[in-house]
């Protein structure tokens, strides 16, 4: 592992503290002094998952892995133990959608590569734009944002100040703008300038499912205009705090677009990161980044077994 994969997993680790701390104190509880597993162990263990907000789905599938390796393998220590747990939440997450490993530096499939990033307000989607337009950015890309959430007054102006930290141009028409209209303009300076990603920010309104499908829909239509196979992706920020709301939220803004990955946020708040574990089994949805801080470099590409080992490690 190099120095600067050394240091990503250096603050993953970080990002997920308190979800570790937690988590490698029960499961610490739990093991010591075992050598096997019995129903009681069993037991214990859903709770420790279920109270990291794994999903009672997932955290019987796990329970179910554990149980069918115990019945052929033995375990002679407390270190075996653990080992096998965080085995089996990374075979889990394997059998889960597609990874998302390629670097950001990694050649784009086609030019200007669209991106549509939706999610409810609050989720942390203006900052994961920001975040996503600074990693593209350093690995030499040309991106353009578009402040196509013209519907809260304050959208365009966070939006703003987040693209000039990531020192990116942005495409915006103010407070009430036809956000397909923006979207037509970002895309078309898009091609003008021969950018290599155009980041699209949509409004979060989910309560009216009607109005939400409409507008996703037009902004597709248009950009399709000037990039036929426009959106190449779709990706659905959420919360990582809301625990088992977010799985909710996916669920339903699956029904409106066709999400291709998601981005969960805000994981260095919460102490139930296990919601990431409960979203990929769940959803069958790749996660393709998390944000593990509050700074522009907080955004890392998901890497199922480096998350595991972040959040399991050597207890």
């Amino acid at each position: 592992m190099g120095f600067f994969d050394k240091f990503k997993f250096s603050r993953l680790k970080e990002g997920l503290s308190k979800t570790r701390d937690t988590f490698q104190e029960n499961l610490s509880k739990l093991t010591k002094g075992r050598t096997e597993i019995d129903e009681e162990f069993l037991e214990e263990l859903e709770n420790i998952l279920v109270s990291a907000d794994v999903g009672v789905e997932t955290t019987l599938d796990i329970v179910d892995r554990i149980t069918e390796k115990a019945a052929s393998e033995t375990y002679r220590s407390e270190e075996e133990l653990n080992g096998m747990v965080m085995s089996v939440m990374q075979e889990m997450l394997l059998d889960t959608a597609e990874e998302h490993p390629a670097d950001f530096e990694a050649p784009l499939p086609s030019t200007p590569y669209v991106i549509l990033i939706v999610g409810v307000n609050g989720a942390g989607k203006t900052t994961s734009i920001a975040k996503l337009a600074h990693n593209y950015h350093k690995a030499g890309k040309k991106v353009l944002i578009a402040a196509a959430d013209t519907f809260r007054a304050a959208a365009v102006e966070q939006l703003r100040i987040w693209a000039d930290r990531a020192g990116v141009p942005m495409v915006s028409q103010g407070q009430g703008a036809d956000p397909a209209s923006v979207v037509f303009d970002a895309v078309s300076s898009a091609v003008s300038r021969q950018a290599d990603v155009v980041l699209v920010d949509t409004a979060g309104r989910l309560h009216n499912k009607a109005n939400l499908m409409a507008e996703l829909s037009k902004i597709m239509r248009v950009a399709r205009k000037k990039v036929p196979e426009a959106p190449h992706e779709v990706l659905l920020v959420l919360d990582g705090t809301t625990g088992q709301n977010a799985v909710a939220q996916a669920r339903e803004f699956s029904k409106c677009v066709d999400v291709t990955g998601l981005v969960v946020t805000k994981l260095d708040g919460t102490a139930k990161g296990g919601i990431v574990l409960s979203i990929a089994r769940e959803l069958h949805l790749p996660v393709k980044y998390i944000g593990v801080g509050e700074k522009i470099e907080d955004l890392q590409i998901f890497e199922r077994e480096k998350f595991v080992e972040a959040i399991i490690g050597r207890v």
